[in-house]
């Protein structure tokens, strides 16, 4: 290697370049000759082979190792340039005298070392390559492995051709028309946006409601050639050398082909299948919202969420069709609105991301206003889509101001008492006792106090005996005339509960009741009734329930002990959390159940009253009944029939006797072209 120091690089450039080709070259062509020797097709021989030689020229590059590359790769490959290769670059007039004999020392290292410079593994691996594909490609020829490639080939091609067998005795005196071509056209629906496929297999897999159109033509004319499907016979049309037919795919099944040539002999193909493939519903997923959420009246009343739909062939429309609710009882109203997404909707993408922002105000809600919603989407299939709709999600605005309670769907009636509602009023009672304790003496001032706390007592025992503590022991709500007897006797027997006096008549003798308590002990099933006479059972609630009522009446009797004090400011936080457990309970219990109506269409004014009914149609009803297999025990002499003229065994007179009583029964008008049997 001689020369000034940049030809030096050139020649090592050259050098490298030629091996990076021939290495490109090695590689597709052992590739190509492997599957030559497989396929024996020199079209897809030489496709392979630029496919191959493409694809390394893409990835190896070769017109980009530059002269630059080459001096970086010697100053990282030979100690002795010291990092100086850039030097052949440059010009003489650029360089000092100090740089004109490192030039010479790298030229030295260059032609000392030159060959070893130039990577020398790629090409070894694809020499290494390019020797395995030709020796495997001649164990394939020398061992004829590549003719079992090929026959299994054939035979897959040859199982999609239309072969016809006789289907009578009367076929076997006639040759068989030779099957030339076969094809099968399918237009998918329009909405699908898929183009027509056209095959020459005769098991067909397609979307519902796709157009079939076969043709298959005969190297001679023949009388009539049918497509039986389902016991039915649909005719084929001839034009043009050819039969061709057009059905639409509804369903999925089996046919087959039938023809018959001009001696009347009929032959039948094998069973192919057909698969209708249904268009999928749109799939809906929401994301950031709860099922339930509720709002205070003073708060930012908004919801916001994302909702993601896919659908296989495309979506056309999707909304939120949302109904507020107002008043409640026989009242109550009902308004529905649908309400569009903030992201537009491009009819027939398969994926969209829409986003919403629900505002209650702008619904015009109330406190107390309810609003449940569901977003529902349509696919773009024809001429009826698909509908999906998601789950309903709720959202309520809370009512402090009215704290009726609601019980489950499964009781009867609602047997809440009035005094439920009686909480808001001690809270605003106190309140306002509060505010005008500068107004009052103290005597009238504690006076107060005291009735508010027998006001919280009284709505304490009410609770508790709804939640099934003895009736009788609260105390009566109603204002009794308390005489001066009964002040001196026992000044706190208003607000105690007498068993040994209030209950006399209803004792019992102790001997008595002992015996009954051994039964009661004795008794195998009492661990397994449901005893309504233990306060702990007789409730309509629901544990979960009624463990927020005795959370709700604790808070009431801390509330009653600092009104009971004189100091109703300790006794308020009591009061709202009794206040709040109650609005909790009655929001957990009621049930939303989305109304369910008939919507009449609007009317039409200039229409009204005129009697036209030209729009009017009558109800039309399409069902699909099953039919049973006509003629069994033809069927059974042709079976019959087919077992002799394979087996060739000879017709026995048991043979003769059942094919003389199945003839008589034969159809003399079963198709349009009988065949002769």
């Amino acid at each position: 290697m001689t020369g000034s120091g940049k030809n030096i690089l050139i020649q090592l450039q050259n050098k490298w370049k030629l091996r990076l080709w021939f290495e490109i070259f090695l590689y597709s062509f052992g590739g190509t000759i492997l599957i030559y020797r497989l396929d024996f097709s020199p079209w897809l021989t030489i496709l392979l082979f630029l496919t191959i030689a493409g694809a390394l020229i893409i990835l190896k590059k070769p017109w980009r190792l530059t002269l630059e590359k080459i001096a970086s790769h010697i100053d990282r490959k030979l100690d002795a340039v010291e990092y100086s290769s850039g030097l052949l670059l440059l010009p003489k007039e650029q360089m000092s005298y100090l740089a004109m004999l490192q030039e010479q020392k790298v030229i030295k290292a260059l032609n000392k070392n030159g060959d070893a410079i130039v990577p020398k593994k790629g090409l070894k691996s694809a020499m290494l390559f390019a020797g395995i594909c030709l020796l495997l490609g001649f164990l394939f020829s020398y061992f004829n492995l590549s003719d079992s490639f090929t026959s299994k080939a054939t035979e897959a091609g040859k199982k999609d051709i239309i072969s016809f067998q006789p289907a009578d005795s009367l076929a076997l005196k006639s040759s068989l028309p030779k099957l030339l071509g076969q094809k099968v056209t399918i237009s998918y629906p329009a909405y699908a946006g898929i183009k027509p496929l056209l095959t020459t297999k005769m098991n067909v897999q397609a979307l519902e409601g796709s157009k079939l159109s076969w043709e298959i033509n005969f190297d001679n004319h023949v009388d009539s050639v049918f497509i039986e499907r389902n016991l039915e016979r649909f005719p084929m049309q001839y034009k043009e050398d050819s039969y061709s037919k057009t059905m639409v795919l509804n369903a999925s099944g089996f046919y087959n082909f039938r023809f018959v040539d001009r001696d009347g002999g009929s032959y039948v193909s094998d069973l192919y299948a057909l698969e209708a493939i249904k268009d999928q519903m749109p799939t809906l997923e929401i994301q950031g919202l709860d099922q339930f959420s509720s709002f205070e009246s003073e708060e930012n009343k908004q919801l916001q969420f994302k909702t993601l739909i896919k659908d296989d062939y495309g979506i056309e429309n999707a909304q939120i069709i949302a109904t507020v609710s107002k008043g409640s009882g026989e009242s109550v109203k009902f308004r529905e609105e649908k309400l569009p997404f903030a992201n537009s909707i491009k009819a027939g993408s398969k994926q969209l991301e829409l986003s919403k922002k629900i505002d209650l105000d702008k619904l015009k809600m109330e406190p107390g206003d309810e609003l449940y919603f569901y977003i529902e989407a349509t696919d773009t299939k024809r001429p009826k889509p698909n509908t999906t709709r998601s789950e309903t999600f709720f959202a309520v605005i809370k009512d402090t101001t009215s704290n009726q309670f609601a019980v489950e769907g499964t009781l009867g009636a609602d047997l809440m008492p009035d005094y439920f509602r009686s909480q808001r009023q001690l809270i605003i009672d106190t309140e306002k006792l509060i505010a005008q304790k500068s107004k009052l003496t103290k005597q009238a001032f504690n006076s107060t106090s005291n009735e508010l706390g027998f006001d919280q007592k009284a709505l304490r025992l009410k609770y508790g005996e709804f939640m099934g503590d003895e009736a009788d022991s609260g105390i009566q709500v109603t204002q009794e005339v308390d005489t001066e007897e009964q002040k001196d006797d026992n000044p706190l027997a208003e607000y105690t509960h007498d068993h040994d006096g209030s209950n006399e008549p209803n004792l019992v003798d102790h001997d008595h009741q002992e015996a009954d308590d051994d039964k009661k002990t004795e008794d195998p099933l009492h661990d397994y009734l449901h005893d309504h006479d233990d306060p702990e059972e007789s409730t309509l609630f629901t544990q979960s329930l009624k463990s927020k009522l005795r959370q709700a009446m604790a808070e009431m009797w801390d509330a009653e002990l600092y009104l009971r004090l004189y100091t109703p400011k300790k006794s308020l936080p009591y009061q709202y959390r009794a206040l709040k457990l109650i609005q909790e309970i009655k929001n957990s219990a009621r049930i939303y159940v989305h109304r369910i109506g008939f919507d009449p269409p609007p009317i039409k004014e200039e229409v009204r009253l005129t009697g036209d009914i030209v729009e009017v149609g009558n109800y039309q009803k399409i069902e699909e009944i099953g039919v049973s297999k006509p003629y069994p025990n033809i069927r059974s002499a042709i079976q019959r029939l087919q077992q002799i003229l394979v087996d060739e065994i000879s017709i026995s007179e048991l043979d003769k006797t059942l094919l003389k009583k199945q003839v008589a029964n034969w159809p003399k008008r079963r198709f349009q072209n009988p065949v002769s049997t």
